[in-house]
């Protein structure tokens, strides 16, 4: 049995910290979107045993420690499958450790996929909640569209379609380690906050610009020898007429919301000139469940 799927990347519209929760884990309340820039996922069961990944990029594991081999345990476990050997085949395009989702969208679709492929008819809940023993973001990446994310990515809600847009993504040649910025991160003294009910407010109006003025992500508040970098990108954006921008997730990519399919692309254009990672997306739809 063999299906391919692609997987969509995630960018963060809004990121906003609101406690450090008893468990350790942080509380959030963000607003997140999926674009058209994604993984080609495609997984093959066989008889047999063993899980094994295959990237291309030999920096990635290739054993039960890739975030797509965890998802293929976790489903197993939660149907209790055995006597399968399962090779997941990944052709990268979402850059990875770039606050994209990378890692997290492809553990969602290999459950996705596996769903389907089993005939185990989970549900989108029932997926979600094995997508969280993987990792915080997974949960969001089952299904993508427009969300607004709550607690450690657990509490999600439907939001209106963000308007269709074009949106420019650009990584530059740095880390954000997110471990770091978390523990950099004070919740009583954040200084910015995203106006998050403004957004949401703004995307049930089909309001693409009172979105996009009301994006941030309060690690950008927290940045030390990385801000250089991202600041520069911001604003080369915003000198190509962008709506908005923000960094995505911990960073360290920055996106930018164009409504102008032909200021995107200038953007982009001028960008890669400086910045080798450089991607220009549109926003997509959730995924339609049988």
């Amino acid at each position: 049995m063999t299906e391919t799927e692609l997987a969509y990347a995630k960018v963060n519209i809004s990121l906003d910290i609101v406690s450090k929760m008893a468990d350790g884990y942080h509380y959030m309340k963000m607003v997140m979107q999926t674009v058209s820039l994604a993984d080609e996922v495609t997984v093959e069961c066989v008889p047999g045993e063993g899980i094994s990944v295959e990237s291309g990029l030999p920096f990635l594991p290739r054993d039960k420690r890739n975030i797509a081999a965890k998802a293929a345990i976790a489903f197993f476990k939660n149907q209790g499958i055995t006597g399968y050997k399962t090779k997941i085949n990944i052709k990268k395009n979402i850059p990875v450790c770039a606050g994209l989702g990378g890692g997290s969208v492809d553990g969602a679709c290999v459950l996705r996929i596996l769903n389907k492929m089993f005939g185990a008819k989970l549900e989108v809940k029932e997926l979600e909640e094995i997508g969280l023993e993987i990792g915080s973001d997974v949960p969001f990446c089952i299904e993508g569209g427009t969300k607004f994310v709550e607690g450690r990515g657990e509490i999600l809600t439907n939001l209106m379609p963000m308007p269709k847009c074009h949106i420019v993504i650009c990584k530059p040649p740095i880390n954000c380690s997110t471990p770091v910025l978390f523990n950099r991160i004070k919740c009583d003294k954040i200084r910015s906050r995203p106006d998050t009910a403004g957004i949401i407010v703004a995307l049930e109006q089909g309001d693409l610009g009172g979105v996009a003025r009301r994006m941030y992500n309060v690690f950008e508040d927290v940045l030390t020898k990385e801000s250089r970098a991202v600041m520069d990108i911001k604003n080369r954006m915003q000198d190509k007429a962008a709506l908005g921008t923000v960094m995505t997730g911990s960073g360290p990519s920055v996106i930018g919301i164009f409504d102008d399919e032909a200021d995107a692309l200038c953007a982009f254009e001028h960008l890669r000139k400086r910045y080798k990672e450089c991607y220009l997306t549109q926003t997509t739809e959730r995924l339609e469940y049988s």
